[in-house]
């Protein structure tokens, strides 16, 4: 079948999907929804048998959806209708919600429906929920269309409207920290709680601490806290009202946060051990790693090589592994260019780190979606198991043709010898696990859900911290990595991959530079990229 995806943006459920369908046997093209005018123009070269909406912020052209049957997914269950489906459902306490698959007509939201699904609704941000159960819900749901004869017509459908920051607002005074962080969460990712002059987004528990409501009260890694009525809660990233600003760290955008005293809580990184296994965890917010995460993670895996254990699992978070460097504190410093080449360089120590470790047996657990130097971060380890689901981007061209460090030419070719190497740093296309096995990238893939992932990784690790032949594996691995340094030494791939990011930072083309404001400042693309607009590349 011909399938046309209409999108705001190639975002996480719109690369999903991508993957599913084309690995089903449909062939797949996509298209931006940029205005009426080209959609109608795409629609015109595509001929779709079908067209599938996974994310739109405004109507399918009337002229489209009258004459192409156009199936919209919607984050919420059946007769629910608007544009912050889930903002309403954490804000109000919902114990289940669901994915409604249905046909775009007039009203908005409100046509016939092809399938749905339900879950529960888990304590957790609105980024994350739309991650992973919103989008294993509705890949099963546009599976289930796919297949229907005839869609049917829902019953009393629900509006919504988009919340407004009315709602969304904390009253420091009154509120409790479970219903702060419900507005915190039901608001992360876009457009953030509004307080004053910020805008607030990543909250968590701040256990043991308590103060004057609303009173800033101590600071950690890049994260403040706050006081409530019966608590505080740790703020991780906030942006200042002014238009155009980013979303940085907290404690870069508070000006008073420097005079707070340091406190215990929350953690972007921490270890735990269990039969002789150690874990290393850095659920690092959307999966950017900044110079100061990146020493601190690679100072925290040395930490664990120093354990009497054998094996050690790089965790990742449930919802990223790794995006690699971090586009946001690189676009704020003083010069970006000298920031994004610190940066760069922290990455590679960390990734150094891990190619060179003869202790331990390494795996890559990755519960989580990885781009760019994040994949490449996750080759560096010796076994890379992840979540059937996840997908990878494992190439830097679309960030304005960066050419890309972590050691990837050492790593890449390693794992799917050259050839395939320069296929997949040239597709710009996500991956899903099965193209990732099929090439090499990764060793194994299971798991529906991060829990469930990460059950299965333990019962591998300590398979391998228990089998007879560990020693033996370690003794091999060191020589292995002998031989290869013999043969190339990895200072010398290093300086090749730097050379050329050199010119992507500080050479005349400006491309990394343009694309990365615009990607931070989500600017919409003014067109397709031809290597996803099919359709227009004959």
């Amino acid at each position: 079948m011909r399938i046309l995806l209409l999108a705001h943006s190639f975002n996480s459920l719109t690369q999903r999907l991508w993957v599913e369908l084309e690995q089903a046997g449909h062939e797949i093209s996509l298209e931006l929804d940029v205005n009426d005018a080209v959609t109608l123009e795409a629609v015109a070269q595509a001929k779709p048998d079908l067209i599938i909406a996974p994310f739109l912020k405004r109507a399918i052209p009337p002229a489209v959806w009258q004459q192409h049957t156009c199936l919209v997914i919607h984050p919420g269950p059946v007769g629910d209708r608007g544009p912050a489906a889930l903002d309403w459902a954490i804000l109000n306490r919902a114990e289940s919600w669901g994915v409604t698959v249905l046909q775009a007509e007039a009203e908005m939201d409100a046509g016939p429906v092809w399938a749905s699904r339900t879950f529960p609704l888990r304590a957790a941000t609105k980024s994350s929920l739309y991650r992973n159960e919103v989008t294993e819900a509705a890949v099963e749901a546009v599976m289930e269309a796919l297949n229907r004869p005839q869609p049917q017509r829902p019953a009393a459908p629900l509006w919504r409207p988009a919340m407004p920051q009315s709602a969304r607002a904390i009253d420091w005074n009154a509120d409790d920290t479970a219903t702060i962080l419900r507005k915190l969460r039901a608001s992360d990712g876009a457009p953030g709680v509004r307080d004053g002059d910020y805008y607030l987004f990543d909250g968590h528990p701040a256990d043991g601490l308590t103060g004057p409501p609303g009173h800033w009260l101590a600071q950690r890694d890049g994260m403040v806290a706050r006081a409530t009525c019966d608590g505080a809660v740790w703020i991780g990233r906030m942006r200042t009202a002014a238009k155009g600003s980013l979303k940085l760290p907290a404690t870069d955008v508070l000006p008073e946060a420097a005079a707070l005293p340091v406190a215990p809580g929350h953690h972007d990184i921490w270890y735990d051990e269990k039969h002789a296994i150690g874990y290393l965890h850095f659920p690092f917010h959307n999966g950017a790693m900044s110079t100061d995460q990146c020493t601190r993670l690679k100072d925290a895996f040395i930490a664990a090589t120093q354990r009497p254990t054998k094996v050690i699992c790089l965790m990742g978070g449930p919802d990223f592994w790794s995006n690699g460097i971090h586009l946001s504190t690189i676009e704020a410093a003083a010069s970006p260019a000298d920031e994004s080449w610190r940066n760069i360089n922290a990455m590679n120590d960390l990734c150094e780190a891990i190619i060179t470790c003869g202790s331990h047996l390494t795996i890559a657990a990755m519960a989580g979606n990885a781009g760019a130097g994040g994949v490449f971060m996750a080759l560096a380890a010796d076994m890379v198991l992840a979540r059937t689901g996840v997908i990878l981007n494992p190439h830097y061209k679309g960030m304005g043709n960066l050419y890309g460090s972590e050691y990837w030419t050492y790593l890449l070719p390693r794992r799917c010898g050259a050839a395939k190497a320069e296929q997949v740093v040239q597709a710009r296309l996500p991956m899903g696990t099965a193209q990732a096995l099929d090439l090499g990238l990764i060793d194994g893939a299971f798991g529906r859900t991060p829990l469930e992932f990460r059950a299965l990784v333990v019962a591998e690790a300590e398979k391998l911290a228990v089998a007879t032949d560990i020693e033996a594996k370690l003794a091999a691995k060191r020589l292995a990595r002998l031989a290869d340094e013999g043969h190339k030494p990895l200072a010398a791939y290093r300086a090749e991959e730097l050379e050329r990011m050199k010119l992507n930072f500080y050479g005349f083309d400006p491309s990394y530079h343009v694309a990365r404001w615009n990607f931070i400042r989500r600017v919409p693309k003014s067109r397709t990229p031809l290597y996803l607009a099919r359709h227009r590349q004959t």
